[in-house]
C-alpha cells in the first residue's frame, strides 16, 4: 500500500508508460461484506485483460497483469480493507491505495492514468488526521466523519522519546529512605526526585519539538491536512507551546487517547473537529462573497475555465457529486458542453479542478449545502 498525496500522484503521472493500467472500486472493512471484494477485482482484472489483448500480444499482457493477479490471490490484503480501493499500474509502476471513502467501479485500460477519483478524494474538505499523543510516544490517525484508521509514520518521524533522545534520554530514578533505618520488618519509603521529574518534563517537551518538526516534514505539509490533537491537558500544553504546525487546530481532545477504542476515539475527534471544519468552510464561502462583490470571484462555469487556464484561479471550490459533462480546452479555457451518456466525455469540474492545480491555484470540495452558489463552482481571483 502506498500513500496518497498530490505530490505522490504527480510522480506516478512522471512514471507513466502507455498502456496505464486504472482499476478502482468500493470495498468493505468487515467480515461477511469483504467477502466479495476480490470476486469483484477479478471481475476488474478480466475487463482490463479484455482490453490490452485487443491491441498488445500476449505475452505483455501477462507481464502487465502479473501483480494485479498476485494482489487479487493476496488473502492478507484483502481482510484489511477500508471503503474505496484504487490500483495503478503500467510497464515499471504498481500502486495500491487503500482509502476510507467508497470509489467509483473502473476497469480502464489509456495512454495515462485515471486518477480523478483520487484528486477528488485529496480535495474532499473533510479529511484530517489526529496525533494520539502521551508523555514519550506517539500515533497518527487520519479520517473522515466516517471513520479514522491508523497510518504509518514516516520512517524519519520518531514514534517514542527513545527514537528522538536515544542515550540522551533521562533514566528513571528514584531516592529510597526510611524512618529509623531500614531492617527487618521496616518498611522503606519510596520518594520522587524533584529534579528527575524536572528532567523527564524537559524529555517531553524535547521529544515533543522533535515530533512537532518530522510531522510536519513528512505527513502535515505533504498532506495538507488539518491536525488533531488528542492528549492529556498538560501534554497539549506542553506541545502547544513548542509546536510550529500551521495545520494544528486550536481544539483538542484533552483525554488519553490510549484508553479509547477506536469507534470512540473517532467519534469523539469529529465531534471536535466538526465545528472547525464548518466555521473554515464558511469562512471559504464569505471570502468567495467578498471577492465576487469586488469583481475577483465568479461561479460562471465559462469565466472560471477561461480564468484557470490563464493561471488566475487563486482557489476554486467544487460541489461534491456534481457532474458537468463536457470538454475543457486547457490551453484557452474553451469549454464545450455534452451529454453525459456520451463516453469520450469526462467532467468539466475535475478538469478545471485539475488544471487550477496545474497551475500552482487550491482546490477544495464542498459538499452541496456549503457551496456559496448553484452552479458548482466558486472560483476566486489572483487579479
Amino acid at each position: 500500500m502506498h500513500a496518497l498525496t498530490s505530490d505522490s500522484l504527480k510522480a506516478l503521472a512522471a512514471k507513466a508508460q502507455p498502456p496505464c493500467l486504472s482499476l478502482y472500486q468500493s470495498t468493505h472493512r468487515s467480515h461477511p461484506d469483504n467477502r466479495q471484494d476480490p470476486i469483484r477485482f477479478r471481475q476488474g482484472i478480466e475487463t482490463l485483460e479484455v482490453s490490452l489483448r485487443q491491441t498488445h500480444p500476449q505475452a505483455d499482457v501477462q507481464a502487465l497483469m502479473a501483480p494485479f493477479h498476485a494482489l487479487a490471490a493476496d488473502e492478507n490484503f484483502w481482510q484489511h480493507t477500508l471503503d474505496g480501493l484504487a490500483v495503478l499500474g503500467c510497464a515499471d509502476v504498481f500502486r495500491v491505495f487503500v482509502l476510507p471513502r467508497a470509489m467509483p467501479e473502473l476497469a480502464l485500460a489509456a495512454a495515462s492514468f485515471h486518477t480523478k477519483p483520487l484528486r477528488r478524494f485529496l480535495q474532499s474538505v473533510d479529511r484530517y488526521q489526529v496525533l494520539s499523543l502521551s508523555r514519550d510516544k506517539a500515533r497518527l490517525f487520519e479520517g473522515n466523519r466516517d471513520g479514522l484508521v491508523e497510518i504509518d509514520l514516516a520512517e524519519p518521524v520518531p514514534r517514542t522519546s527513545v527514537d528522538a533522545l536515544g542515550d540522551e534520554l533521562t533514566e528513571p530514578q528514584q531516592t529510597v529512605s526510611s524512618h529509623g533505618g531500614i531492617g527487618r520488618g521496616s518498611s522503606p519509603m519510596v520518594h520522587s526526585s524533584g529534579g528527575k521529574k524536572d528532567e523527564v518534563d524537559l524529555d517531553a517537551e524535547r521529544y515533543f519539538r522533535a515530533l512537532d518538526r518530522a510531522l510536519l516534514e513528512h505527513h502535515s505539509r505533504p498532506s495538507g491536512l488539518p491536525l488533531m490533537l488528542a492528549a492529556l491537558p498538560e501534554h497539549h500544553h506542553r506541545f502547544r507551546q513548542v509546536s510550529h504546525n500551521s495545520l494544528l487546530l486550536p481544539e483538542g481532545l484533552e483525554t488519553n487517547p490510549e484508553a479509547l477504542d477506536m469507534a470512540t476515539l473517532s467519534q469523539r475527534a469529529w465531534a471536535v473537529v466538526q465545528p472547525q471544519h464548518q466555521a473554515r468552510q464558511q469562512a471559504w464561502g464569505d471570502a468567495f462573497q467578498a471577492a465576487r462583490a469586488s469583481g475577483r470571484g465568479s461561479d460562471d462555469l465559462n469565466a472560471v475555465a477561461q480564468a484557470a487556464a490563464e493561471g488566475r484561479v487563486a482557489s476554486l471550490l467544487i460541489e461534491d457529486e456534481r457532474q458537468v459533462a463536457g470538454r475543457l480546452d486547457a490551453s484557452t479555457g474553451r469549454v464545450s458542453l455534452a451529454e453525459l451518456s456520451d463516453p469520450a466525455v469526462d467532467d468539466l469540474l475535475d478538469d478545471i479542478g485539475e488544471l487550477v492545480e496545474r497551475m500552482g491555484g487550491e482546490v477544495r470540495v464542498l459538499a452541496a449545502q456549503r457551496m456559496p452558489t448553484n452552479t458548482g463552482v466558486a472560483a476566486t481571483f489572483r487579479h
